[in-house]
């Protein structure tokens, strides 16, 4: 008999899965796709960097970026300044528009992590938030070691 029970790599996807696609259905009046609403919240917490390094934050290509960005732009989203002294870099900063909207995605961030989290007591939440950081920790150090010498 097969074991059907999921293994901790699937079960923390799924829920990190199923996280969007419940914001995704919260936002989805608003018009931006999951990636502008990354790319925002990230550029929100970073203004003044340049595309290469806000593409490594998200963990993409600059090139995708680039169409995520231009679609931005043409909303009113976001600038692009030139940078003060490199003029083949282009300085990435928000508009007023995207700081109103991020401030409708923490309210949906809020009520999506109300709904993951309900029937759940304040103990528990403050335990899984302790495991998670400490697999974090763990991850973070693991991965500084190349995995065929580990």
């Amino acid at each position: 008999m097969p074991n059907n029970t999921p293994t901790l790599g699937f079960l923390l996807n799924d829920v990190a899965r199923l996280f969007r696609k419940r914001f995704e259905q919260r936002a989805k009046h608003i018009g931006l796709t999951r990636a502008q609403w990354q790319t925002i919240a990230y550029l929100a917490r970073c203004e003044g960097i340049h595309q290469k390094a806000l593409a490594e934050l998200l963990e993409i290509s600059p090139i995708s970026l680039m169409r995520v960005l231009d679609n931005l732009a043409e909303r009113g989203l976001i600038e692009r300044r030139p940078h003060e002294t490199d003029r083949r870099i282009t300085l990435l900063y928000t508009t007023e528009s995207s700081r109103a909207l991020l401030d409708d995605g923490r309210k949906f961030g809020d009520a999506t992590r109300k709904d993951a989290l309900e029937n759940i007591s304040d103990a528990d939440r403050a335990r899984l938030f302790e495991i998670l950081e400490h697999m974090k920790s763990n991850l973070v150090t693991a991965c500084r070691t190349p995995a065929d010498k580990a």
